[in-house]
């Protein structure tokens, strides 16, 4: 896996002091973000920081990239609210990181995000309408937080998420997924068909 870590620094936000930490992929040119607390970084490129102390798991989320709903509060969907509300939580645990991964819509992008939405205009659901513009379902890949939780020193995951595609993916790539915190927020009539879809199709935990 060629993600490399590059900087770290202080970011302050409404919901606590974090620090940022930059990976960049120099081959497809991306970057990730891991958005941390209450953990000792190293601001060295070449060095991976040791395994920190953990009894118990650390609180994690991988939260892939939405821009209409993190930037622009649409209600389609439920992004935003959980990145605000995992924030929120991490800071009041005072330990845990939230992986922010470059991958729009699922992995197909915004273009091909927002032709989707235009097919969910016309009624069809989520999943359909990616297989519509000839797209996979999930197109999400998740090498990259291997190489970011490594670097943070995280060995014990106790992850934020409804969808059990994630913690099969961590495990597969060799991670201890020893717990999973649910993240139920952001329901509102404009995304209650999406996410329906994504129970009953995707294999999300709803209650």
């Amino acid at each position: 896996m060629s993600v490399m870590f590059i900087a770290v620094s202080k970011l302050p936000t409404k919901h606590g002091l974090f620090d940022i930490s930059v990976f960049e992929d120099p081959e497809t040119e991306q970057e990730h973000i891991a958005l941390s607390i209450g953990i000792p970084i190293s601001n060295q490129t070449q060095t991976i920081n040791p395994a920190i102390d953990q009894e118990d798991p650390i609180l994690v989320r991988i939260h892939s990239e939405c821009l209409t709903g993190d930037a622009f509060g649409s209600l389609r969907c439920d992004c935003g609210p959980q990145l605000n509300s995992t924030l929120e939580l991490l800071a009041k645990q005072g330990r845990g990181a939230l992986l922010y991964l470059r991958q729009e819509g699922r992995g197909i992008g915004l273009p091909n995000k927002i032709r989707a939405y235009a097919l969910q205009d016309q009624g069809h659901d989520t999943l359909d309408a990616n297989l519509m513009l000839g797209l996979p379902a999930d197109a999400r890949t998740y090498e990259m937080c291997k190489v970011m939780l490594d670097h943070l020193g995280i060995q014990k995951v106790n992850l934020i998420t409804n969808n059990p595609a994630k913690i099969e993916a961590l495990v597969a790539l060799g991670l201890d997924v020893v717990k999973r915190t649910a993240l139920y927020v952001g329901e509102n009539p404009h995304n209650a068909a999406y996410l329906e879809t994504k129970k009953n199709r995707m294999r999300h935990i709803r209650g």
